[in-house]
């Protein structure tokens, strides 16, 4: 047997063999190799040397792993799976939904094996950028990602798996933090509203249909879709004009069910204007006598959905019912926005006449904090949006006050 390199020996038979030695306190170990990890021989020195290189990294890997969960230190996956078991009694459903889809389907391949100290300001960012820019994704949803990541810092932080130092540069100085990338300038804005034009299709379409409710609501009233579902008669008060907003309708594995809203500041009391005010009041004049004309039907066409407090109630009692007593959900538009994309190459999404309803509050000048609060937001920050949107009519008010000047 003769020495060709330090490291790997050809032995008499003509095959190869590696070696190396560690010391770890004091102690000497030899390791000594003359087969692969499928029982295969070192035919040639070549292999010998690339599989004693890869032995060595193995080990030094092995050993950094011990030395750091020695240390206490844990990789983003033990953070995250913590955080799920501890750390979110008091999230919404949909909000957990959402952050495990971007940690099965993104996050876990990327980051999840890596130790949460050694991650760096540069790699987060890159990683938006790359899927801002290169994967074509939307602003919106990039962003989620970008409090994904500061959720897992901060939990990593609270449970002392990160010093102030490191927690800081990641997510507190404004120098240093991770950050969204900048905004493409063709990026479309995320206030998109309906004209006037449009708004006077809609009106001819929905008029008489199922939807018809559900769409004045989103006009007259800017809620959320699945506040316009999970509307309860009982929260109408047609003779005051108010409307109070306290649940949310919501499919949880794969059943109806009226829950919390996402936010506190979701939670308010809306005013109606005259055209809302008369259309409800004479929906629940018809309501009455339905429920006499058609009775048996609707008690055969309910369905018994669980209420916020967890006890059962009747469909019966939605705002958005069909005369025969079927059930309207969340996913009733979804007919209409193919349907109004046929007939009339419109793009409808029932969130656009939340938007078309703030932007138009906002030109008519309503203070911000009243819209706020009508729309529901948790900061005046969201709303300041609509007063920014141009808008037809806003360009319109512009027009006339630069021929004032």
């Amino acid at each position: 047997m003769k020495k060709k390199e330090t490291g790997v020996y050809q032995l008499n038979n003509g095959n190869w063999e590696y070696r190396f030695t560690v010391t770890k306190s004091g102690k000497k170990t030899h390791y000594r190799k003359r087969k692969d990890e499928n029982g295969n021989v070192f035919r040639t020195q070549t292999q010998a040397k690339r599989a004693r290189t890869e032995a060595i990294k193995k080990y030094r890997q092995s050993e950094y792993l011990s030395v750091r969960s020695s240390l206490g230190i844990v990789t983003v996956r033990q953070v995250y799976e913590e955080y799920c078991e501890k750390g979110r009694y008091d999230k919404a459903y949909t909000t957990i939904k959402k952050q495990d889809s971007l940690w099965k389907n993104h996050i876990c391949d990327k980051f999840g094996d890596r130790y949460i100290d050694d991650i760096t300001v540069a790699e987060i960012n890159d990683y938006l950028s790359y899927l801002y820019y290169n994967e074509g994704r939307a602003y919106g949803y990039v962003e989620a990602f970008l409090k994904m990541f500061y959720l897992i810092f901060g939990q990593a932080y609270s449970r002392d798996y990160l010093d102030s130092e490191i927690y800081s540069k990641l997510c507190l100085n404004k120098g240093t933090k991770i950050h969204m990338p900048k905004r493409k300038t063709d990026d479309e804005d995320d206030v998109v509203t309906f004209s006037k034009e449009e708004i006077r299709i809609l009106d001819d379409y929905f008029s008489g249909s199922n939807g018809e409710t559900a769409y004045y609501l989103g006009k007259f009233s800017g809620l959320r879709i699945n506040e316009c579902y999970g509307l309860k008669w009982d929260n109408v008060d047609v003779e005051k004009g108010v409307i109070i907003i306290d649940r949310q309708m919501q499919y949880q594995n794969g059943l109806i069910k009226l829950v919390s809203l996402k936010t506190r500041n979701a939670k308010r009391t809306i005013y109606m204007n005259d055209m809302l005010q008369r259309y409800l009041s004479e929906l629940s004049e018809k309501r009455i006598e339905v429920e006499q004309n058609l009775k048996e039907v609707r008690l055969q066409n309910q369905i018994f959905i669980t209420d916020i407090d967890g006890q059962m109630i009747s469909s019966l009692e939605l705002v958005n019912t069909v005369d025969n007593g079927k059930i309207q959900t969340v996913n009733s538009m979804k007919y209409h926005t193919r349907r109004l994309k046929e007939i009339h190459n419109l793009t409808f999404k029932f969130h656009y006449l939340r938007h078309t309803y703030g932007t138009a509050m906002a030109d008519m000048n309503t203070p911000t904090h009243l819209l706020c609060n009508q729309m529901g937001h948790s900061s005046s920050k969201v709303t300041e949006k609509y007063y920014i949107s141009m808008s037809k009519t806003g360009i319109e008010i512009l027009r006339d006050n630069l021929n004032k000047l």
